[in-house]
């Protein structure tokens, strides 16, 4: 029996991947500190926390790597084969990495489980081609928004069960996240429908444009999704400079354990799945998504700020909740981006903006793990915790300008049916191209 396509099952597939996701994140850091701590004449106190951070770079840096070298090709497979084939092999390899995480001896057995879940893991890249396939462009902000959501939503639960999970034994979280990404890999081989018709299918596998190099190449087919990608690049830096260090900034600065980083990204969790279920679907189609991507990235820059400048623990959980309006911005460049290319291209441009990404988060956790520990190391000349997160606020604003400027150059034909100005026949309009050579600053 054929089975319509829906955005549902991208939603629940990605609500569990996250969730599993999610349950590790209060808990990494602290394994990585109990590694270690067996090595002999191993770092205490806040040497060893600044260690933690550098570590804790590294392996975040090592995977972006996998993701970087790997994302173009699963993208270019998924639109030469279709996108479920593609889901299922990423959330398969997932599952079986987190087991390996738990059972790891040693740091070095770490970065070799980074490895596998970088090479496997492009359940993004290809779930968002999914949803340029099944939905038409005047939904597609809504349809990201609801990407978002399932985002809130994993993160409600998983750093929550994680921290309760972790207080027990460090190893539980990572047992209990490979049950639930290999419960999700059974969802997806049993329910989730194919997405892309055979007729709109990618001929060739072309290995040219596979590779991270000329994928990112191919993205000056399209002026605007590549002046977009120097702001994503930015925008990203920024966020995994503060994924590298959230869990040792908070403990450094507040005292923090895991049970309140959990809360602390359930908070998140709540915030991003309200605004991104029912904000974001009533918001940008009131602001259009050019407005909403760049009021978004204002209030990025504002979070940053907030977090660097908090001087109590309870000024975070403040920050969180005045600052989640942010993720507007998701949906909205999400949106605008799919606009402009064709049908036979998303996976391929998807996962050129996924290695983009993975670059930013090749460099994101290493210059957060180095600034952080720069800041609290012993014999510190500056001694600001903070300091990672000023940086964030500064990279996202340059962001910002770039977001701008690629915008004014955007016609008045693209997005114009988010914000309620004729939505026509549902079909995508035509890929603008530009000067080859234009560049993203």
């Amino acid at each position: 029996m054929h089975r319509k396509p829906a955005v549902i099952f991208i939603f629940v597939t990605l609500l569990l991947d996250v969730l599993g996701f999610g349950l590790l994140i209060p808990v990494g850091p602290h394994l990585v500190m109990a590694l270690q701590a067996k090595v002999a004449g191993a770092p205490t106190g806040d040497a060893a926390e600044a260690a933690a951070a550098t570590v804790v770079g590294w392996l975040g840096a090592t995977y972006a790597a996998m993701q970087f070298l790997f994302a173009p090709v699963l993208g270019s497979l998924s639109d030469r084969f279709g996108r479920r084939p593609v889901l299922l092999i990423s959330l398969f390899g997932s599952g079986l990495d987190y087991f390996a995480m738990a059972l790891a001896p040693s740091v070095p057995w770490l970065f070799v489980t980074r490895v596998i879940n970088g090479i496997s893991g492009a359940s993004m890249t290809t779930a968002s081609a999914y949803i340029a396939d099944v939905t038409p462009p005047e939904k597609r902000a809504g349809a990201f928004g609801m990407i978002g959501a399932a985002f809130g939503l994993g993160f409600i639960l998983g750093p929550l069960i994680g921290g309760f999970l972790g207080r027990w034994n460090i190893h539980y979280p990572f047992y209990a996240a490979g049950a639930i990404t290999l419960i999700n890999w059974l969802y997806g081989y049993f329910v989730l429908p194919e997405s892309l018709d055979p007729a709109h299918r990618s001929q060739t596998f072309d290995k040219k444009r596979a590779n991270p190099v000329g994928a990112l190449h191919g993205l000056t087919k399209y002026p605007f999704v590549f002046n977009m990608a120097g702001c994503l690049f930015l925008v990203n830096l920024a966020q995994y400079m503060l994924h590298a260090t959230w869990v040792l900034y908070t403990g450094h600065r507040y005292g923090w354990d895991e049970r309140i980083v959990g809360l602390s990204l359930f908070t998140v969790g709540v915030c991003s799945a309200v605004v991104m279920a029912v904000v974001s679907r009533r918001l940008v189609p009131l602001l259009g998504e050019r407005r909403s991507l760049i009021i978004g990235l204002c209030l990025a820059v504002c979070a940053y700020l907030g977090y660097a400048m908090a001087t109590r623990g309870w000024m975070i959980f403040a920050t969180i909740i005045g600052t989640c309006l942010s993720g507007i911005s998701m949906p909205a460049s999400q949106s605008l981006i799919t606009h402009t290319v064709s049908p036979k291209e998303q996976g391929r441009v998807q996962g050129a903006l996924s290695s983009l990404q993975s670059l930013a988060n090749i460099a994101g956790p290493l210059v957060g793990g180095y600034l952080f520990a720069f800041s609290i190391g012993k014999g510190a000349d500056l001694h600001v915790p903070g300091l990672v997160f000023f940086g964030s606020a500064g990279l996202t604003l340059i962001g910002t300008l770039i977001a701008v400027r690629a915008i004014r150059k955007l016609p008045a034909l693209i997005g114009v049916s988010s914000q309620g100005a004729g939505a026509g026949d549902g079909s995508l309009p035509k890929p603008v191209v530009g000067p080859s050579g234009e560049a993203a600053s």
